[in-house]
C-alpha cells in the first residue's frame, strides 16, 4: 500500500487533537491582564501541547517522505503514534482541572513517552520494510537524539514525584531541542538519487 493514505489518517487526527486542545482552553473571567493571568499557565500548557504534537507530526511527515510503501508493521506503530497524540487533549484537560500536580505532569509525560516509543517503532519498522541501505535508515542512523529524548521523557515522570515543574523543565527542554527542524532526514533524501 502506499504510505498517502497512512499520511490522510495522520494529518486528520493530528488536526483533531490540536483543535480539542484549544476548545478546551478556558476564556479569561474578566477582561483585563489579571484574566488573562489567571489562565496563563494552561495556556502555556497548550502551547507545549501544540509544539509537541507539532513536532511529531513534522518528523513523521518527513519520515514518510523516505516510505515508498507501508504494510501491517506500519500501520500499527502509526495507529500507535496516532493514539497517544490524542490522549493530549485529556492530560491538558487534567491538568486544568487538578492543576500541574504530580500525577497530571507525569501522566502528560506518559503521553510523550508513549509517543516517542510509537515513533520510534514506526521508524523502525520503515527501516525493516525499506532495508537497512535505506534513506531513512542513512539518515537517522542509531537515533540517539530519539533515544536520549524518550529516555528524558522516563526521567520527567519519575520527578513529576518529587517536584513537578523539574518534569515541566525537561518537558520543554525536550521540545525545544526537537523545535529546531531534525534535517537528517530532509538532507539524505535530497542526496540520495530518486529511484
Amino acid at each position: 500500500m502506499k504510505s498517502d493514505r497512512l499520511n490522510a489518517l495522520t494529518d486528520g487526527v493530528v488536526a483533531i487533537a490540536i483543535t480539542i486542545v484549544v476548545l478546551e482552553l478556558p476564556v479569561p473571567e474578566t477582561q483585563s491582564l489579571a484574566g488573562i493571568r489567571a489562565v496563563a499557565p494552561l495556556l502555556l500548557a497548550y502551547l507545549l501541547s501544540f509544539i509537541n504534537i507539532g513536532i511529531f507530526w513534522n518528523n513523521h511527515h518527513h519520515m514518510m517522505m523516505t516510505a515508498e510503501h507501508v504494510d501491517g508493521r506500519v500501520m500499527w506503530p502509526n495507529l500507535g503514534l496516532l493514539f497517544f497524540i490524542s490522549l493530549m487533549p485529556f492530560v491538558i484537560r487534567w491538568i486544568d482541572q487538578a492543576g500541574f500536580g504530580s500525577w497530571p505532569v507525569a501522566a502528560y509525560g506518559v503521553v510523550l513517552f508513549g509517543a516517542a516509543i510509537s515513533y520510534s517503532v514506526l521508524e523502525r519498522a520503515i527501516v525493516a520494510i525499506h532495508g537497512h541501505d535505506s534513506t531513512l535508515a542513512r539518515a537517522v542512523g542509531e537515533d540517539w537524539k530519539g533515544k536520549l529524548s524518550a529516555a528524558g521523557y522516563l526521567a520527567a515522570i519519575g520527578l513529576s514525584f518529587v517536584q513537578p515543574y523539574v518534569a515541566i523543565a525537561i518537558y520543554v527542554l525536550i521540545a525545544a531541542v526537537w523545535f529546531i527542524p531534525d534535517t537528517r532526514i530532509e538532507r539524505q533524501v535530497m542526496h540520495d538519487p530518486k529511484p
